[in-house]
């Protein structure tokens, strides 16, 4: 491949339009990503091929170092492929967790042994990874967790249960928190590997109200997890778990650099079809025009905001608490989105089976219902605020006051606060930080406030809103 530095994007766009129309099968244009899915079916000699295709390209993880198997492209190199995929009508076929949360922190704190052992299965499309995290007693409080992993030498034996475990009945890998010490909480938790494919180890899925689900219950009985698995030191687990967190709530947000080319029509196009155009051809319904419109420039104004945040965040050495900003925003646009789909879309929207519907119409429906877990899961809107308030803002811990609810003099910008007495009403520079406070409470009070993301935190941190 030629050098892409010094911003010389051109060639790559060329060699990217051409090697996309050598190796996408026509016959997959415009089909949405089977990953998507929450049932998996056997994939298609179409589908299979791009795969391969992908994976032996790098392009499904560009970012991704080449000595592992990724593309070693920059981020901004990453999003001409992101942009000629979508031209194309290609998603992409290599994802999952491997991609999302696992390998990139697995790139940061693994060994080279372990990173020469299952980064390159990952980049493949080869291997499918699940998280271990939740438990029934350890949501919000994950380091409440009691799945217990024993030292038996050379290996670990694991008993414990956990919840949410997305996609665990299709993966062959997890990545697990375990607990190496009962005596500390934090310090307590070790990050550890193992096979899913294992005696030790029963999935039962949970059905939601979309149908099928991805979430299961996991059951650990002498599961087995080589030491050589391990990753980082034995109960330094809550330093890497942290840092995949934010890997996650990136990739949730459509901010990761493993979730695009989706593939599929554009909402502006399916609106026309279904709804159709006037004489001038523009979208008949002006109202629905309106809201498209407003919704398209939310969206690119999101993923500007993503890849910069890509961008710093490579410079950062990692993913920051800014990933708790994208995770809201970009979930907020993505429910918007899956209810402008079945406006759209009409009573063709509301089909749960039959042939009737085509696969796009029932996939809609399932992805607007599942699509309002989104909001909770990955860590909730309301764990997501006070992420932004705390580590961005700077606010006070209002959980952990004495009950006088005491602000500091100086805030987040510089600006001084009116050292008096404070009350319910708000001061000069509340409007500023309407979305992080969202919920709290303020001296008993609680901020009746808009969350409004472009003119709180996007003001704030002088992003492109």
């Amino acid at each position: 491949m030629a050098d892409f530095g010094g911003g010389d994007l051109d060639a790559l766009r060329n060699e990217a339009k051409e090697w996309i129309a050598a190796n996408f099968p026509a016959g997959l244009k415009g089909a949405p990503n089977p990953m998507m899915r929450e049932e998996r079916s056997k994939p298609s000699p179409e589908q299979e091929a791009w795969r391969k295709a992908m994976g032996e390209k790098g392009w499904g993880v560009p970012t991704w170092p080449k000595a592992y198997g990724g593309g070693g492209l920059s981020p901004a190199e990453a999003r001409v492929i992101q942009q000629e995929l979508g031209r194309a009508g290609a998603y992409n076929p290599i994802g999952g967790m491997g991609v999302m949360m696992f390998g990139p922190t697995l790139l940061e704190y693994g060994t080279e042994e372990q990173k020469q052992e299952h980064i390159p299965p990952i980049v493949r499309g080869d291997l499918q990874w699940c998280q271990g995290f939740s438990e029934p007693g350890a949501g919000s409080d994950l380091a409440s967790l009691q799945c217990k992993a024993e030292d038996k030498g050379d290996h670990f034996v694991i008993n414990g249960q956990k919840i949410w475990t997305s996609g665990a009945q299709f993966a062959d890998w997890c990545f697990c928190l375990v607990r190496t010490d009962t005596s500390k909480k934090h310090e307590g938790i070790s990050f550890v590997l193992f096979t899913m494919h294992q005696k030790g180890v029963e999935v039962r899925p949970i059905p939601l109200i979309a149908g099928n689900s991805p979430f299961c219950e996991t059951f650990f009985t002498d599961a087995i997890a080589d030491k050589k698995n391990l990753v980082g030191p034995l109960n330094g687990g809550w330093t890497i778990a942290k840092r995949l967190l934010q890997h996650e709530r990136s990739g949730l947000s459509g901010a990761g650099g493993g979730g695009f080319g989706m593939g599929g029509r554009g909402v502006v196009q399916m609106a026309k079809d279904y709804v159709g155009v006037d004489e001038t051809g523009r979208l008949s319904d002006s109202d629905l025009r309106t809201r498209l419109i407003l919704n398209e420039m939310e969206g690119r104004a999101f993923q500007q905001t993503a890849v910069r945040s890509m961008m710093e965040s490579r410079s950062n050495s990692g993913p920051s608490s800014a990933t708790s900003i994208m995770k809201n925003a970009g979930t907020h646009w993505m429910q918007q989105r899956a209810e402008l789909t079945l406006e759209i879309m009409g009573h063709q929207g509301l089909g749960w089976e039959g042939d009737d519907f085509t696969a796009e119409e029932l996939m809609a429906v399932r992805g607007w219902l599942g699509g309002k877990a989104t909001t909770i899961y990955g860590g909730s809107q309301e764990v997501q605020s006070n992420i932004i308030s705390k580590r961005i803002l700077g606010l006070p811990d209002l959980t952990q006051n004495n009950g006088c609810g005491a602000l500091p003099n100086v805030i987040p910008d510089g600006r001084q606060a009116d050292p008096g007495p404070r009350g319910p009403s708000n001061p000069p520079w509340v409007p500023a930080l309407r979305f992080a406070s969202a919920g709290m409470t303020w001296e008993g009070t609680r901020f009746q406030r808009q969350t409004n993301f472009r003119d709180s935190i996007g003001n704030y941190l002088k992003w492109p809103f």
